[in-house]
């Protein structure tokens, strides 16, 4: 499955689907999870030196373990082709079938509801192993030490074979490995190298005032990136439901980048400037009072908590440090600089009606400071204006009006 999705087609209709959840848990728990329960079954009646307890118990986990990992992954999978063929659906006129993001999401909660039920199946799974092995330590004696066996005797006694003889070649694989590590990060490195090649050396990319940075920290904080991302694909229909493209421009200064993997909303790398402050100060408190059928969380202490300014200093200190283009006067006088902007906000707020107290001192006020500034960072080169005439012989004259002198003709 992981080579299939490494396909573009394929990644083009998976990602940032629930499929993707279900090809990361088909491995975490499937594989991960089921070799870890094997080698506890087989360890612990060993170091205690006694017979497992219940080998009906732990076949019974084994099958009800299964069943869980099935039901979950089946339920995921389905969910993520829903959601990406309803992402992808266009009409004859080349329009969205579904351009409210929301009917995306309503449609799948039903699978939502069937991969819980597998995921409880799964730990009542480890719950009975749990059993099984309290009964089995319970049955022995205590741990048994074992005499440490003599590794030349033993190579004598057996020789190496297969598999065993290639783990004996140590220094071998230790170069092999150190190869193919090596060729893969060159691999990584080389395009975050050649960034220039793709970023234009005139394009401005302003950074988070000391106000947003700390609305992003709590963004990050309350894990809001685990179901929105902030990077539009080149792909039709992203851009007809999100704006342009996400360039990489845009996410020099994300430390760590929020990309995601997985959209239960919508992609937040166009947000600023499309609804007014108030629209997320309602949203953040009760989602469903702007969209009625979302399932986002409630988020009620953001209206309580203080944003902590007197910290900010320090964070800007180790983003310039990292790189960023803070002043000494920014870095100095952060607190008052977000401050203002707080001020701001939270007069926006009051006007629209909001009556709260020290409203400009709450984690909400921040968090819309950074929502409100995806997408606006990016300045780009100014162009010549150009004006258009038409001649007297009805072709196109173009000039630069700088200049005024033509600079092409267009038959």
């Amino acid at each position: 499955e992981g080579p299939m999705l490494s396909i573009k087609s394929v990644n083009g209709l998976s990602h940032y689907t629930d499929w993707t959840i279900a090809h990361v848990h088909s491995g975490a728990l499937g594989w991960n999870g089921m070799m870890t329960f094997g080698m506890i079954y087989y360890l612990l009646p060993e170091l205690f030196n006694t017979k497992l307890y219940s080998q009906r118990l732990a076949t019974l986990h084994f099958w009800v373990a299964l069943a869980g990992i099935l039901i979950y992954y089946v339920s995921m999978w389905a969910a993520g082709i829903t959601q990406g063929m309803m992402w992808m659906a266009v009409n004859a006129n080349g329009q969205l079938v579904y351009p409210d993001f929301v009917e995306t999401v309503t449609r799948i909660v039903p699978l939502y509801w069937v991969r819980a039920f597998g995921g409880f199946l799964f730990i009542i799974g480890a719950v009975v192993m749990v059993y099984n092995m309290y009964k089995t330590i319970a049955q022995s004696e205590g741990l048994v030490e074992t005499p440490e066996a003599d590794p030349i005797a033993a190579r004598h006694d057996a020789p190496e074979k297969g598999h065993r003889k290639l783990e004996g070649l140590a220094l071998t694989f230790s170069i092999l490995a150190f190869v193919a590590i090596a060729i893969g990060s060159v691999i990584e490195l080389l395009p975050t190298i050649k960034m220039h090649d793709y970023v234009d050396a005139d394009t401005k990319v302003e950074p988070y005032t000391p106000l947003e940075l700390a609305g992003r920290d709590i963004y990050i904080r309350e894990g809001c990136y685990t179901c929105h991302s902030q990077m539009i694909r080149k792909l039709s229909f992203d851009v007809m439901r999100f704006g342009p493209a996400s360039e990489i421009s845009e996410s020099i200064y994300n430390r760590p980048f929020q990309f995601g993997s997985k959209r239960t909303g919508p992609d937040l790398a166009r947000l600023g400037g499309k609804y007014p402050d108030l629209w997320h100060y309602r949203h953040m408190l009760n989602p469903r009072d702007v969209i009625q059928q979302s399932i986002m969380p409630n988020y009620p202490w953001l209206a309580e908590k203080k944003t902590d300014f007197y910290s900010l200093r320090r964070k800007l200190s180790v983003m310039k440090m990292l790189g960023v283009p803070y002043s000494d006067e920014t870095v100095a006088k952060v607190d008052v600089n977000a401050e203002n902007q707080a001020k701001a906000i939270a007069e926006s707020l009051r006007e629209a009606g909001v009556q709260a107290q020290n409203l400009e001192q709450l984690e909400i006020v921040a968090l819309i400071g950074y929502l409100q500034s995806l997408g606006q960072k990016v300045k780009k080169p100014e162009v010549p204006n150009m004006r258009v005439e038409e001649s007297d012989e009805t072709d196109l004259q173009v000039e630069d009006t700088k200049t005024a002198e033509p600079q092409a003709r267009v038959q």
